[in-house]
């Protein structure tokens, strides 16, 4: 049993995990702007996977690694790799046009979309309160979207890409379930995290052909955070948290990813804060909370 020093520490740990990933999305956004976005996510997952990959195979710091067979090996290129490396595409794409606090509040309603994907399972009444919570969470959604509707300044483009990355996220956690037999999370992390990488580097190939790319210190700088804080460290910090924890009690955290974005976001790059965020970020995150809440009481001994 873990002790209360044990907990606190974890919780620190999660918390220290989402302030990274609030910094990477910021930095994406900034890097976008004057990077291809395929080259960009391509070679930072690459880059990760491999890092990730080399961790879990020379040291025991993130668990015991373990032999691909060639049956998972296939299932990890088509399922794994393909899935992550359309959510990173679209994710980017997000960046191009609209702000990362937006596209991260986007990301925050997944396990919704989630549930949504599981189906109509349960007693009627988690039935209804799933329900419930996509209705909440489609509600935040719609308030991000209703400005793109009507004001020429917003871009409907981006937030639509936006809402496509929070979907292809949730299919490319269902891929990831599909793929655990035999293998632990942060090893599907890795593999499938170099696999993206791989496939989307013709297609960087080409952006670099066409469009060319600079190469300052602080560009490099700030890929290298996202290689490292945001696909390594952060990631690190969140699987060795579910060792030890329910997947519910972890996931409660991702509610703190948009706030951390937004705070990156507004002070490293002037992003304004507007009144529909923070309406939205109230109804996705009880929809949000709602609906891990039914989940549990489905499924009290669920990991």
């Amino acid at each position: 049993m873990l002790t209360g020093k044990s907990n606190a520490a974890l919780g620190a740990g999660l918390v220290f995990a989402i302030a990274l990933w609030g910094g990477n999305n910021a930095g994406t956004r900034w890097l976008v702007q004057s990077w291809p976005p395929v080259f960009t996510g391509g070679t930072r997952f690459l880059c990760a996977g491999l890092l990730l990959l080399a961790t879990i195979r020379w040291t025991s710091w993130l668990g015991t690694f373990h032999p691909i067979t060639p049956d998972a090996r296939r299932r990890l290129w088509w399922r794994g790799g393909l899935s992550l490396a359309a959510y990173i595409v679209t994710f980017n794409g997000a960046l191009v046009f609209t702000s990362a606090s937006h596209v991260a509040l986007y990301l925050g309603a997944s396990p919704v979309w989630a549930l949504l994907w599981e189906g109509a399972n349960g007693r009627v009444e988690r039935v209804r309160q799933r329900l419930l919570a996509a209705l909440l969470a489609l509600g935040g959604v719609f308030v991000l979207l209703w400005p793109a509707l009507h004001n020429s300044h917003t871009s409907l483009p981006g937030e639509l890409l936006g809402l496509g990355a929070s979907v292809l996220w949730t299919n490319y956690g269902r891929q990831c379930r599909a793929l655990s037999s035999g293998l632990g999370a942060i090893e599907i992390t890795a593999h499938t995290m170099w696999r993206a990488g791989t496939i989307l580097l013709p297609v960087g190939a080409v952006e670099l052909a066409t469009k060319g790319i600079s190469a300052t210190p602080l560009q490099l700088g700030v890929q290298a955070y996202c290689v490292v804080a945001g696909g390594v460290i952060a990631f690190a910090l969140w699987t060795h948290a579910l060792r030890h924890w329910q997947t519910s009690q972890v996931l409660m955290f991702n509610n703190l990813i948009p706030l951390s974005t937004m705070t990156w976001a507004h002070f490293c790059l002037d992003e304004p804060v507007t009144q529909t965020f923070w309406i939205a970020m109230v109804l996705i995150a009880t929809g949000v909370v709602l609906g891990q809440t039914a989940v549990r009481a489905d499924n009290p001994k669920a990991h």
